[in-house]
């Protein structure tokens, strides 16, 4: 190991104390009231006696309606509970920021009566955990994204995954309605159109690139949907990057319409045909924030091209993503064995297109017969089981507080007293223990699998070293 690699993991041995100090000193900061604090919220926060004789009284004369409830999903028990549970309707949201929404939810409940039993107040957790429950990461992204960095190294099994002498990558970008939403002073067009025309600026002049768009013609009338679910235009054909052709093919169009995410991942499959996975590593990125609109079934279709001849990479990027085209989105990549990422601003899509140019630089220097470098991969794992755990304490400790909110909420809608709020509340920590039990179990694993991967690459050089030095 050379100086600068031992400086480069001294520095991520420090940095990663740092970080660690930090997050224990963010999380003491953002950590639940104490006993005292409590209680002095309880004065200040609670309803009055005589309010919270009103909802018991209420309550107490009502005959419940649980058809609302029942609806609600299972409370998580396990990790992939966790992991698969689906973002709630205000998830990541402050309660207190969409109180007036909130209420207009929780006036179709019937008060929780007093003598209630334990699988109703349950019914009304369920219920109320499901309006803010948030979107866990998934610790397989995190091996997917190592595997599909790993690209090019011998051992892999998945040929898709090894450097082929040709490379080619085409974004799909999603031209619909919404994508005109705005945000720091810009549209999500706009950032988008930034991001991708950094990205492929820098990669190797040797990669083929493409882009094709969707929706961006007509409007998002019902009257123009014919229209605009047919309107799929492939504007920059596969070749080298040329600055002033790619500006000119990025200015033809603006968001208008619908969202054909099948058809065109059809026919990007019929362009792509050209390329055979024998001769041709291909990598598709579908940027887009919402579902299907135009009737077709987008995971299908994905896991027909994953199958193609061409045998692409299809990687989801949703962009600000709620959670019904989440949900769609990331079965769309995992029915192609790809990746998916929700991003929230800029800063997020360039970091992953970031992850792809790094990709296509090791590329450039396998076709140059350049020995992968296994340090500074253990190095990048580091930072991503570190981006993982900071990822999954922030969501813990964000819905912990939100439901801590939200029972306020029903407490003074009348829905629960106070003492039903402070029970329900001991429910939802046994969630957040589990969560905090979870995030240690899977940083262990990650941190296994990294190991192990690591020592298996170094293995695979040193043989690699050896055959090319006997050649």
């Amino acid at each position: 190991m050379n100086i600068k690699r031992l400086i480069m993991i001294g520095l991520l041995a420090s940095f990663v104390t740092a970080c660690s100090s930090q997050d224990e000193q963010t999380t003491n900061e953002q950590k639940p009231k104490n006993e005292e604090q409590e209680k002095v919220a309880s004065k200040d926060e609670s309803p009055s006696q005589e309010e919270g004789q009103g909802a018991e009284e209420k309550a107490s004369a009502s005959s419940i309606d649980t058809s609302i409830l029942e609806e609600a999903p299972e409370l998580p028990e396990t990790t992939q509970d966790l992991i698969n549970q689906k973002q709630g309707k205000y998830g990541g949201e402050e309660p207190y920021a969409v109180e007036e929404k909130i209420k207009e939810d929780l006036s179709q409940l019937d008060p929780l009566p007093k003598d209630a039993d334990e699988e109703t107040k349950m019914l009304y957790l369920r219920y109320l955990y499901s309006l803010i429950s948030m979107d866990y990461p998934d610790p397989q992204n995190t091996i997917k994204k190592w595997e599909y960095g790993a690209s090019g190294h011998p051992d892999l099994p998945d040929e898709k995954f090894q450097f082929k002498e040709n490379y080619n990558v085409e974004v799909i970008l999603d031209a619909s309605g919404s994508m005109g939403a705005k945000m720091d002073g810009k549209t999500r067009m706009q950032l988008a159109k930034e991001s991708i025309q950094e990205f492929l600026a820098a990669l190797p002049k040797e990669a083929n690139v493409s882009l094709r768009v969707y929706g961006h013609k007509g409007s998002s009338a019902d009257g123009d949907k014919q229209l605009s679910c047919n309107s799929i235009e492939q504007v920059y054909s596969f070749q080298s990057y040329n600055k002033d052709q790619f500006t000119d093919a990025l200015n033809q169009f603006e968001p208008k319409g619908w969202t054909p995410i099948a058809d065109a991942l059809k026919e990007s499959q019929d362009t792509m045909s050209q390329f055979d996975q024998e001769t041709n590593t291909n990598l598709i990125y579908l940027v887009s924030d919402g579902i299907e609109t135009c009737g077709g079934d987008p995971v299908k279709v994905a896991e027909q091209f994953s199958k193609s001849d061409a045998q692409p990479i299809i990687n989801i990027i949703g962009f600000q993503a709620d959670a019904e085209a989440q949900e769609q989105l990331k079965q769309v990549a995992s029915a192609s064995e790809g990746i998916y990422t929700t991003v929230r601003n800029q800063k997020g899509l360039e970091e992953e297109f970031q992850r792809a140019k790094d990709v296509l630089e090791e590329w450039k220097d396998w076709k140059e017969d350049a020995l992968s470098d296994a340090d500074a991969e253990e190095v990048d794992n580091s930072f991503d089981i570190l981006e993982f755990k900071n990822d999954w304490a922030f969501t813990t400790l964000g819905q912990g507080n939100d439901i801590s909110s939200l029972l306020y909420i029903a407490v003074n809608e009348e829905i629960i007293t106070y003492d039903q709020r402070s029970e329900l509340l001991s429910y939802a920590d046994e969630i957040e223990e589990l969560a905090e039990k979870s995030e240690k179990e899977l940083i262990s694993k990650l941190e296994t699998i990294s190991a192990d991967r690591i020592e298996e690459l170094k293995k695979s050089i040193e043989e690699r070293f050896s055959e090319n030095t006997e050649n």
